[in-house]
């Protein structure tokens, strides 16, 4: 009886550790709540103009024209798709030549060993396969997930709400000029919170 709780034991102290390993952090800070996206970016766009950064912005859906408010970079992740695409159609092309000629070389009615149009179906699939696999891995590794531990600012965010959450480091004692851009593109509500 002793070594099964003893097993128990063990088992919950390294979910425990799995669990805290790959929970993400959490900041305190302000977040501002609308109701029209349309305001959420001017005000996004306002903030930018007034030196604020390190600032994020939550919607229920994609919305145009926030990347260019906050000034967000264009992300490197195409480039890295084509690169692992490129990667992985030269990888089929050697794959296919090494399989034909080195490791399993037919001659079939004095035909070429290797034929590029032959092994055109498998130089594209290894292709497809490098650049999504490897782009999927990069986002995940990227944007550091998995996170288990979502914080939600409001319940309504997933539905019709939108919010701009600003850590409390990055207002460094502008709060009054922040609550007055929030006010003047119309926030339904502005408190202290975690993300």
């Amino acid at each position: 009886m002793s070594t099964k709780n003893t097993l128990i034991q063990k088992a919950k102290a390294l979910a425990c550790k799995i669990e805290n390993y790959i929970k993400s952090p959490t900041k305190k800070g302000t977040a501002a709540f609308w109701l029209d996206d349309h305001q959420l970016v001017k005000a996004a766009r306002a903030m930018t103009e007034n030196g604020f950064s390190g600032f994020e912005a939550v919607s229920p859906f994609p919305l145009h024209g926030i990347d260019e408010a906050m000034k967000i970079p264009r992300s490197f992740i195409p480039w890295a798709t084509f690169f692992l695409g490129l990667t992985g159609c030269a990888f089929g092309i050697w794959f296919t030549w090494w399989v034909a000629v080195v490791n399993w070389p037919l001659n079939i009615g004095g035909k070429p060993m290797w034929s590029f149009a032959a092994f055109i179906p498998i130089i594209f699939e290894l292709t497809i396969l490098f650049a999504a696999l490897g782009s999927v891995a990069l986002m995940f590794f990227i944007n550091g997930l998995p996170s288990v531990n979502p914080v939600i600012l409001d319940p309504d965010i997933t539905s019709h709400k939108f919010a701009i959450f600003i850590p409390e480091e990055e207002i460094k004692g502008r709060a009054k000029e922040l609550n007055q851009i929030f006010n003047q593109f119309g926030a339904v509500e502005v408190k202290q919170s975690e993300f």
